[in-house]
Parts: C-alpha cells; structure tokens; sequence
C-alpha cells in the first residue's frame, strides 16, 4: 500500500494512493483521529480494513498531498553513508567517520511533498541532499540485523536540506538541518511489502530540471538494517519514528551551488515516486504566539 495524508475541502485525512487516485481512509482509521502514527501503530489490526477500503476516493490531482506523517517522535538522519560523499567531504576538510554518523532533524522541520521551502534570511549557504527513508513501523529495541526489517513500515523519499553555515558552527549538525520547512518527505509511504529490495532502487535529485545526484542505494557503506540495530542500542524506535539514510555524493557544497528563491529540487527514488520543492525567500520570520506569565526569576 501507499499510505499518504492529503487535504481536500479543508480537511485533512489518511489515504492510499492507487494510480491516479487517492482513497480515503477515514472511515478505516476513525480510531487513529487523522495521525499516521496512530495508523502505524495498529497497522497489523487495521490492515484487512485498509486494504478492502474503496470509497470515497479523489482524483490524486485534485487533493493537496502532506507529509505522510506530521507527528513522528523521532526524525533522524546518518551522515556522509556513501562513499563517494565521504570522499568529497574529506575533500572539503571533514574527516571520515570510523562509525555511523547521527544526528537529529528536529520534527519541527517536517514538510509536505511539494511544499515550499524557505530560504532563511539567516543563511547563504542553503543545500539540498537526496535521501531514501524509512519509518519504523513496531516499538522495539536491541534489533540485530538479521531481525531488523521486521520493524519496518515502508519507505519515502526525502530532501535532508541543510544550511551548511549554521551546521558548521556547532559541535552537532542539528541547527544546519532544522530549519523549518527543511525537511520535505514523501509524497507516501510505501509499505515495506511493495519493496523488493530497499538496497536496490536508483535515487536521483535534479535542481532546475538538471540532474545533480544519482546513486543506488546499493552503495550505503552502512546498510538500513546495520543502522537499525545500532541506533536500537541505543533507543528504543517506535512506530512512526522518521529515519533518513545519507546523501550520495555531488551536493551542492561540493561546487559552491547554494540554493536561491525560485530553485526547484526534485528527488525521486524507483517506485517511491517523487517530491518537488521550490524555494522562496523568507517573508516573516515569525511571531510570538503566546507569552509566559511566569514571573521573570521562575521562567529563567
């Protein structure tokens, strides 16, 4: 299946794309209140449900598509996965890790498909990565390899953007890659069991119409299973937990190209469909919804 948020008339609902439609889940997962998390987390139970659901359903150009979930605990990338990345990362100064390479995206960042991207008035040095995802699809923790596709819910493509100056100014990478809106998934997720081989698809990312990254994700150094047990011992995963598996090589810190408004970054991964994102200049930079009404000396 693919499974997708999408808004119609307002209202946003769980769905699954088939071809050029979208069904709505609604009915199926009036438990889940609209969360893929939820969703996920029952899917065993929910499954024979989803799959025999075939109304109401739209024509997909005639919804807005979301990012498939929008309330992950968790949204964690690895760094510097491909070789040839690696390489041109050692080439620019950065030492080649001896381990696997985390760091978090803050779920905040979280963005739709074909959602714009801002670039924030606070970089210059705005970057795009192509990247295959997973989301965790059981609780679990201390997973080997051999066990580890077993937690797996499904797949989606996504654009790990980085301001490549905020990044370099921290011990952790965590500010560079959590700027709101810089973490565009999607456009579904494509459950574990429409995927042969995770480790044989072809990512592709081309900026402007012109290609830019190519790679199989064959060529991980450390593979989705090799990265599920080592995060599991650390943490426990959970259903709905976003983890994003490295960039291949030619990103645009490699050739000093740096993202502008009216850029548009399309990432596609075989038989994960594709998301597009244009970039657009900061506007606003933000409001102050509510104040504390702590005296100063307890808020601090």
């Amino acid at each position: 299946m693919k499974l997708a948020r999408f808004t119609i008339d307002g209202t946003t609902r769980l769905g699954k794309v088939e071809g050029d439609r979208i069904v709505d889940l609604s009915e199926a997962t009036s438990d889940c209140r609209g969360s893929m998390r939820l969703l996920l987390e029952a899917y065993g139970a929910l499954r024979p449900r989803l799959e025999s659901a075939r109304e109401p359903s739209f024509a997909l150009d005639a919804v807005c598509l979301e990012a498939p979930i929008a309330d992950p605990r968790k949204f964690l990338a690895i760094g510097m996965n491909y070789k040839a990345h690696a390489e041109e990362a050692a080439a620019a100064g950065i030492k080649i890790p001896e381990s696997q390479l985390w760091f978090n995206k803050q779920v905040s960042c979280i963005n739709g498909p074909y959602s714009d991207i801002v670039v924030p008035a606070a970089s210059t040095m705005v970057d795009y990565e192509a990247e295959l995802g997973f989301v965790i699809g059981k609780r679990c923790r201390h997973v080997n390899s051999e066990e580890a596709r077993s937690v797996i819910a499904g797949y989606l493509v996504a654009n790990d953007v980085t301001a490549r100056d905020w990044q370099f100014r921290s011990p952790t990478y965590t500010l560079g890659k959590s700027f709101d809106t810089h973490g565009p998934i999607g456009p579904w997720i494509t459950t574990d069991d429409e995927v042969d081989d995770p480790h044989d698809l072809t990512l592709t990312l081309s900026l402007n119409g012109q290609e830019r990254q190519r790679t199989s994700t064959g060529d991980m150094i450390y593979n989705i299973f090799d990265q599920i047990a080592y995060l599991s011992t650390v943490m426990t995963l959970e259903p709905g937990d976003v983890i994003i598996t490295g960039t291949p090589s030619n990103v645009g810190i490699a050739t000093k190209t740096f993202m502008k408004p009216g850029d548009v970054v399309r990432v596609e991964a075989t038989g994960l469909g594709a998301i597009e994102n244009r970039f657009v200049t900061e506007t606003r930079r933000g409001s102050i919804s509510a104040i504390a009404t702590l005296p100063v000396t307890e808020a601090m």
